[in-house]
C-alpha cells in the first residue's frame, strides 16, 4: 500500500530514513507547528493485528512519559484511516549500529562519551519504573555532533509488572544482545539492560560481537553459559580497567554486574575522568572523518583526562552513587586494614598471659 504523503491533514512526509521488522520510519515536516520530525509508521499487515496495534501505542506512552537530553521525544500518536504512527523528534544523523560498521571500533575516548550518554538515557528509564528490553545500537541515534539518544519502548516493561519468578516462553529482544535471563525466558530487570549494554561496549571497542553463531537458540545458550573472549586479546590497546568492567558488566548472573545503567555509567565517567561530580559534564569527541582510529599504543586513564573538553553535555544520573565510586575512591581497602589490627591486637593481648605462665612455672 502506497503511503499517503499527509497524515492527518499535518504531517507530511518527505523520505524514508529506514525500515524495520515492524515500522518504517519517514522524516517529514510537522505543517502546524513548521518543524522536521520523524514519523513512524507501522506496516499495513501489523496494522491490521490489534495485539501490535497495542503494542505499538504502548511504545508511544512509554516513551512519551520519559523526558531526557539522552531519549527521543515522542510528541504524538495517530491514526489515519489504516495508518497507524507515531511522531518523533527529528535526529540529523544515524544509527550506532552503522557507526560501528563504518568505523570498526571506536577510541576508548569516542566509547566512553557515547557509552556514557547511552548509559544516562537508559538510567533514567530505570528511574522512572521502565526496563527497555531491546537495548541495542540499532536503538541508538547520533547526531552529527556525537549526541545519543535511546529509542524504540516498543517491548519495554514496567518494573511493577515484572515478577522476579514469572517464565516465558516467548523471548522478546535482539538475539546477539538479550541478556542470560532473558535467553532462557525469565524476567528482565535493569541488570538485563546493563548486560545488553555491556554487548554494545565490548562491540565498540573490539570491533566484533561476544557471540555470534546462525541460530537463534544457539546464540541463547552462549549468553547463557559461554564465556566471553576477553576484550584486550581482540584489541590489545583497550585498558586493562575498562576490560574489566566490559566482562562484570557481561556476567552470567545478573547480581555479577552494575544494578542499574546510571551505576555503569558513573563507573564508565569515573574511569575516564570525565567526571567531577554526580551532574557535571562529560566530555564528547568532535565528530571525524577518519573510520578507523589509531590504536598504536593503549589510552590510559590519565591520558583520557588530559583530553580537552570539546563538547561538554550534562549527563543526568540520578542520585544514586556507585559502588565502584564507594569502594575505590580512597584505594584503601578498610576492611582488611580492620580485620589486620583486630588480629594484631589479639595477638598483643596474648602476651601478658604467656608472660604470666613463664613465670609461674620458671624454677
Amino acid at each position: 500500500m502506497e503511503q499517503p504523503t499527509l497524515l492527518n491533514n499535518r504531517y507530511r512526509l518527505l523520505e524514508p530514513l529506514g525500515s524495520g521488522g515492524m515500522a518504517v520510519v519517514y522524516k517529514a515536516m510537522d505543517t502546524m507547528l513548521e518543524r522536521v520530525v520523524s514519523v513512524k509508521i507501522l506496516k499495513e499487515d501489523y496494522a491490521k493485528d490489534e495485539d501490535f496495534r497495542e503494542r505499538f501505542k504502548r511504545e508511544a506512552k512509554a516513551a512519551a512519559n520519559l523526558s531526557h537530553p539522552n531519549i527521543v521525544t515522542v510528541y504524538d500518536f495517530g491514526l489515519d484511516e489504516d495508518q497507524v504512527f507515531i511522531v518523533m523528534e527529528y535526529i540529523d544523523g544515524t544509527d550506532l549500529k552503522t557507526l560501528i560498521r563504518q568505523k570498526g571500533h571506536f577510541s576508548v575516548e569516542d566509547t566512553v562519551g557515547l557509552m556514557a550518554q547511552a548509559c544516562a538515557g537508559v538510567g533514567y528509564a530505570h528511574r522512572a519504573g521502565l526496563v527497555h528490553c531491546d537495548i541495542k545500537p540499532h536503538n541508538m541515534l547520533v547526531s552529527k555532533d556525537y549526541r545519543l539518544k535511546v529509542t524504540d519502548f516498543g517491548i519495554a516493561r514496567a518494573l511493577a509488572t515484572i515478577h522476579p519468578e514469572e517464565r516465558s516462553e516467548v523471548v522478546w529482544g535482539s538475539p546477539h544482545y538479550f541478556s542470560p535471563e532473558q535467553a532462557a525466558g525469565g524476567a528482565p530487570s535493569p541488570a538485563s539492560d546493563v548486560y545488553s549494554l555491556g554487548i554494545i561496549l565490548y562491540e565498540m571497542l573490539t570491533g566484533q560481537l561476544p557471540f555470534e553463531a546462525s541460530e537463534s537458540t544457539e546464540l541463547a545458550r552462549m549468553h547463557r553459559e559461554e564465556p566471553p573472549l576477553p576484550p584486550r586479546r581482540i584489541n590489545p590497546a583497550i585498558p586493562e580497567a575498562l576490560e574489566e568492567i566490559t566482562l562484570k558488566v557481561l556476567s552470567k548472573e545478573p547480581s555479577s554486574r552494575y544494578r542499574t545503567a546510571d551505576q555503569l555509567g558513573r563507573v564508565l565517567l569515573s574511569f575516564g575522568g570525565h567526571i567531577t561530580d554526580k551532574t557535571g559534564p562529560v566530555v564528547l569527541p568532535q565528530a571525524r572523518n577518519d573510520k578507523s582510529p589509531s590504536l598504536e599504543r593503549p589510552v590510559y586513564p590519565q591520558e583520557v583526562q588530559a583530553e580537552p573538553v570539546n563538547a561538554p553535555f550534562p549527563v543526568d544520573f540520578g542520585d544514586e552513587e556507585p559502588a565502584f565510586e564507594e569502594e575505590n575512591a580512597s584505594g584503601i581497602d578498610w576492611v582488611t586494614w580492620g580485620l589486620g589490627l583486630l588480629a594484631f591486637t589479639a595477638v598483643l593481648g596474648l602476651v601478658p598471659f604467656w608472660l604470666y605462665i613463664y613465670f609461674s612455672i620458671r624454677p
